[in-house]
Formats: structure tokens, sequence, C-alpha cells
């Protein structure tokens, strides 16, 4: 109980008094007065704990299945703010539980980063993963992706009752959940959507983890995902249980699994999949989801995740884009607006980011090239790097690195339509100046 008043009491105080989210604080401190407080509360969940595991998505699925498991009329505790480390989960309990000191919640949703997984699981074993993808992310803190991937694979083993809902386009992920012999089912598009022939992105996993041969795709969706099938041996996508087909992209989206057709007012293909997933992870917990869709027509993806705002007239979006996957749908779902727009990216290299930003040059920033952008402006800490990728592409660009400075600038000389693109540490510290911003009169 005094672990669970002083989280609360932490958060509080980080939030009113240094403006900061707090929660990692929270987890950190609870733990240190009980660390066997996530044992305890996590085994006070009376149904199920899913958590949430990949490289891009995370967020967004995991609140989104949180909702959608609300919708339902049950409660859950789940990491809305994306905290996803060992504090980031402690906290969400901790501050999910009444002063008594007890939790109660009919499932969990929990977002786990994927390295901390082998830090979370000696504390409880959850029912379900949802394993959105495997990306290049972080290249000085996770090395490469077969690292990311033994470390999932030995969470994944020391929890054997626990099921896997896997993206199967990804050959990667699919891969993993067979390898690592837990029961799993499979969501997946298996209609080609997009003539992706002309795409100049990094792929991953073009070689199968089999038997090392190459893989060949008959289409792609993005990056790596797609329709595949090894060369050499059998391995090829496996059969998808939550198959979405009809896939409508434009203003909103729209696509039909399992007889129901799915309707979002959200743009980016990459949502597709982040919407199915959540989909089949509440399928696959035994819930019939008979409000999928009225979730979604209230959903709001908060903490910069597609986030809007008002500012002054002006039409503000904001979104993540730490890693060249993530970042190349971003700039996909920015030109499905076909009105003049400007461009703020803010670049930071803190350790939470990853020191190494050369992972910029394989974003294809020359998409920017057209007469709907009317500027772009570059921000943060790497600003100048930033600066310095686009000139490459001959996108001229303006640099300013404060933050705030560069927003007030495009809201007032900009076209009205501004997208701010960050990387991680810079999402909270931005988002915090637009919602300043927007209650100013």
């Amino acid at each position: 109980m005094f672990a669970v008043w002083a989280a609360k009491i932490t958060e509080k105080v980080s939030v009113r008094i240094f403006h900061r989210q707090g929660v990692t604080w929270a987890g950190k401190i609870a733990l240190k007065i009980c660390p066997a407080i996530l044992t305890e509360l996590a085994s006070q969940v009376k149904k199920e704990i899913f958590i949430v595991c990949g490289t891009n998505g995370k967020t967004t699925t995991n609140n989104m299945l949180c909702a959608a498991i609300e919708a339902e009329g049950y409660r859950v505790v789940c990491n809305h703010t994306g905290s996803n480390m060992l504090n980031g989960v402690a906290a969400a309990f901790a501050l999910g539980a009444g002063i008594g000191g007890n939790l109660k919640a009919d499932y969990a949703c929990i977002e786990i980063d994927e390295a901390s997984t082998r830090r979370v699981f000696p504390h409880f074993k959850p029912d379900h993963m949802v394993l959105t993808n495997l990306f290049r992310d972080q290249l000085d803190r996770y090395g490469e992706i077969d690292i990311t991937m033994k470390i999932l694979k030995d969470a994944m083993q020391s929890a054997p009752g626990m099921k896997v809902i896997v993206n199967g386009d990804d050959a990667l992920s699919a891969y993993l959940a067979m390898d690592s012999g837990n029961d799993y089912v499979t969501y997946g598009i298996s209609e080609q959507v997009t003539d992706d022939k002309d795409s100049h992105e990094i792929r991953e996993g073009r070689f199968c983890k089999c038997c090392g041969a190459p893989l060949e795709y008959r289409f792609y969706h993005y990056s790596q995902l797609g329709d595949y099938a090894c060369t050499k041996c059998e391995f090829q996508r496996p059969r998808i249980q939550f198959d979405a087909s009809g896939i409508e992209i434009g203003s909103g989206i729209a696509f039909t699994v399992e007889g129901r057709r799915i309707r979002a007012d959200y743009k980016g293909f990459y949502n597709v999949y982040n919407i199915l997933a959540a989909y089949a992870a509440i399928r696959t917990g035994g819930l019939k989801a008979e409000h999928f869709n009225e979730m979604l027509a209230r959903f709001n993806p908060e903490n910069g995740r597609m986030e809007s705002f008002r500012i002054r007239d002006v039409k503000v979006m904001l979104n993540l884009a730490k890693n060249p996957a993530g970042f190349n749908q971003n700039i996909s779902a920015v030109m499905q607006d076909e009105t003049p727009k400007d461009i703020l990216i803010v670049i930071n290299d803190n350790a939470q980011d990853g020191t190494d930003v050369s992972w910029l040059w394989d974003v294809d920033f020359d998409r920017f090239k057209e007469d709907k952008i009317r500027s772009v402006t570059v921000s943060g800490i790497r600003c100048y790097d930033m600066g310095l990728r686009m000139k490459y592409v001959d996108i001229p660009a303006a640099s300013e690195p404060d933050v705030e400075k560069a927003i007030r600038q495009r809201l007032s000389d900009g076209c009205g339509n501004l997208y701010v693109l960050v990387n991680y540490t810079a999402l909270f510290s931005t988002r915090n100046v637009l919602k300043r911003l927007e209650g100013e009169k």
C-alpha cells in the first residue's frame, strides 16, 4: 500500500510541478519500496494479461486493444503513456491500484520494450503476446535484429503457456513465433494493396532464417512485410487466421475481417496493421468484439501517435517516427493529404533515441519533393544533421534548434496545415509545447 501511495504521489508531483510524465520515476520508487509489487499486482488481474511487443506500432495497438476490451464492459490496467520498460510496467500496475494497495482489473494490456521482456517476465507470465513487427531500430542500443529476436525467443520460452498473436506478413516475426515453440495465431493481409516495385525502402530479413537462402516475394506491402516464401526450404508465409481483405485507404481506413467491415478515421496504411492486431488479440482472448467499430469511432490516438491539435486556426498533426520503416510510413501518411502543408522534423540523439542517427540516410525524404509541401523545417538536437540529409535530396530546409520557436514560426507564416514528425525523446516535450500553444488565446 505504501508503494502504491508513493507511486501516485510521485506521478502527480512530476506532472504538476516539473511538467514531466513521472511514470518511470513512479515505477522505480514503487519497486524500490516493494520489489514484489509487480508480481503481487499482476496476480490480482482476474482474467488475462496481454502484452504488446514489436518495433513499430506498440503504443497505438496496446491502447486500442485496451479501449476495445473496455468497450466490452471490462476494467483494464494499461500503460497508456508508452512507458514500456520495467519501471513503466510497474508504474502501470501501481497507478492502476486503489489507495488500499489492491488492483481491481479484469484484464491488463501492457506494452513492453523488446529488450525489457527479460526484466519483466520474471515478475509475471502473460497469457498473450501481440508481436507487431521487427525492424532495424536504435542500432547502438539493440544491435542487429538477431539480438532482439534472441531476447524475445528467450522471453517466449520462459512463458510456455503464452499464446503469440503474430503479424504473419513479417517473415522475421513469423519465424520467431514458429521457432519459439509457443502456440501462435496469425494476422495479415493476403491481397496486394499498393504497387511497391519502385520503392527504395531498405528491406530487413531478405534471407530465410531457417536455411539462409533468399526469400522470394509475390508482393510487398512495405519494408519486408508481404507474401514471401523461401527459394530453398519449406519456410513460407503461414496461413493467416485473421486476414484483412477489401482494403480501402484514403481519408480513412476500411477493411473486412471475419466477415466484419471495420472502419476508422485514420491515415496511413500501417494503421491497418495496428487495428488488425488489436482485433486479432481481442478475438483470440475469447471476446466477441461486438463494439469494436464503436470503439474506433471514439478512439483518439494520444501521446503523439497521429495526434491532432488546433492552434490559431492552424491544423497540427503530431506523429512519432523513430526508424526508417516507421518514418517511411509516416511520409506515406503525410502524402495522403493532398492539401498544401508545412513539415517540421525534430530529431534528438539522447540515450533513449539511440545516439547513432545514421538511419536518417535510409529514409525516403525525397518524397517531400512536391509542390504541396510548402516548407520543411528541421529542429532538435541533431537538426543540422537532418538539414544536411535534406540538402542531399535537394530540398531546402530551415534550421531552428529550438522546437517551440520552430513551431511558432510555422504557425505565423505557414499555410495552416502543419505536420510535426518527431523521434522518441522529442515527443513528450514537443507535445507539451503544442498543448500549451493550443491553450493560448
